[in-house]
């Protein structure tokens, strides 16, 4: 591994010659690979397999012996669990630490989705989780990858820092895992290494306090930020701390860990509490968070409804098609506790459900944001139909009883997953059918007899026309 000379020399002068050379020895060896476990779906019975051992700070963390044949995996696309490196997975013990009630919260770098998926598990039941990213690719990343865990309690943003300054005091918990230099990914991403440049860093240190100004005065009085990178200089990680401190009043708070995790603390003379992974003494990449809180200052403002929101199901009846408060009726059948939440339309045709706690915050994020996603797309309306969502079938509120189901048989999966026409045996009913991959859903079909309509998500599909020789799954 060639490391850029200038990373080379700050970095030993950082951590010291014999630190510094255990770093680089670490930086040689195979990347850690870990995944975590979806706490909505039933995966217990997996928790035992000899292939995986636990990662100590997160509940839900496992590292695996080698790699899985992700793309091949049924149980993978079904949202069970989720590819996520395990520093990262630290983020678990500052949530439960600090958050202990209900609570409204902005992962403001979101895609692909690792962090907002962890916190959707981790956070107290009852909260609202706002996923947020700039780029609006990588926002339908984001979208599919919560769309696929299955928690309704969110929404998807595509939107700039600056534009959450009209949000005013309305995050109780922020976390800005924000754009770094990503020296912490040296040993899994040689586009990383090709692309540092102590330039680059200096951009990155402007940017990152750029972005904490713009997003400062949606934090709530008394609120967190957690902030996090993965990347090992103090420029962007201790220095920006005493900034925000100085410039912007906040308290850094201590997390409690254990000495056995092996994580490292602050490298500059300020003592701050702050947590850094390193891959020579933690087993995982690079990482550095820090939790910090908001002063109390005036009387924070209140969450409000303001004028303008989503359509209810009153919709009029346009284009022949029959009236949307039908379809409203009949979705609400297909929802679990239905009653927490409103059911409301997208446009004149996909309806989805929201819960009803968080129905006035989510019209004043429609107001002042784009809205990729939120809550569940429980189905579209095509002519008389209402044709069920996948969104419906990865989520927690799905009626368990509602649509009939079929198991299917692992080449079946991998067929339905291609999006390929999938047969089913002739005692399977007719219409929506909700099918099952070891008794997870998979997603909808609409069996016609002679052959079942593949429903799955075009976009979605798995692209690759061949399987592996050897293809290993959970």
């Amino acid at each position: 591994m060639n490391l850029p000379a200038d990373f080379i020399a700050y970095t030993r002068h950082l951590l010291g010659e014999e630190e510094y050379d255990k770093l680089y020895t670490a930086l040689q060896q195979e990347t850690p690979v870990s995944i975590r476990f979806n706490p909505l779906k039933s995966m217990a019975g997996y928790r035992n397999d000899p292939r995986l051992e636990s990662v100590p700070w997160c509940s839900t963390g496992y590292y695996l012996d080698e790699r899985f044949t992700f793309t091949f995996d049924p149980l993978f696309h079904a949202g069970c669990y989720y590819v996520q490196e395990a520093s990262s997975m630290f983020l678990e013990q500052a949530l439960k630490q600090y958050v202990n009630v209900p609570s409204v919260m902005l992962d403001l770098c979101a895609a692909p989705g690792g962090k907002s998926t962890h916190c959707l598990g981790v956070l107290p039941e009852g909260s609202l989780l706002v996923a947020n990213e700039v780029i609006r690719s990588r926002s339908n990343i984001l979208a599919e990858n919560i769309i696929k865990w299955g928690n309704p309690r969110v929404v998807v943003t595509n939107n700039d820092p600056a534009n959450f300054t009209c949000l005013e005091h309305f995050f109780d918990v922020i976390l800005t895992d924000v754009p770094c230099s990503g020296e912490g990914m040296f040993r899994k991403d040689a586009t990383a290494i090709a692309e540092w440049s102590q330039e680059n860093v200096d951009v990155c240190w402007k940017r990152q306090r750029r972005i904490l100004a713009d997003i400062w005065p949606s934090l709530k009085p008394g609120g967190l930020l957690i902030y996090s990178t993965c990347t090992y200089n103090t420029h962007e990680d201790e220095e920006n701390l005493l900034w925000m401190q100085h410039e912007l009043g906040a308290e850094v708070l201590p997390v409690d860990t254990h000495e056995e995790w092996g994580i490292k603390g602050c490298l500059i003379d300020a003592k701050l509490p702050v947590y850094r992974f390193m891959p020579h003494i933690t087993k995982g990449e690079g990482f550095f968070l820090a939790v910090l809180r908001k002063p109390y200052g005036k009387e924070e403002n209140q969450r409000t409804l303001s004028a303008g929101g989503p359509k209810s199901g009153k919709s009029k009846n346009k284009g022949g098609v029959a009236p949307l408060k039908e379809f409203f009726e009949k979705a609400k059948t297909w929802v679990d506790k239905n009653e927490q939440y409103q059911f409301l339309s997208l446009n004149p045709s996909t309806l989805y459900a929201f819960p009803m706690q968080y129905q006035n915050e989510l019209q004043l994020i429609q107001k002042y944001l784009h809205v990729i996603f939120a809550g569940v797309v429980i189905g579209e309306v095509k002519g008389k139909d209402l044709i069920p969502d996948h969104s419906l079938a990865m989520s927690s509120v799905l009626r368990s009883d509602i649509f009939p189901r079929v198991e299917v048989a692992y080449e079946q999966a991998i067929a339905y997953l291609r999006k390929e026409a999938v047969t089913l045996d002739v005692t399977a009913p007719r219409g929506y059918v909700l099918l099952t991959y070891k008794q997870l859903p998979l997603g909808f079909v609409k069996n016609i007899g002679n052959r079942a309509n593949n429903l799955y998500p075009q976009e979605w599909r798995i692209r690759s026309g061949y399987l592996p020789e050897v293809v290993r799954t959970l």
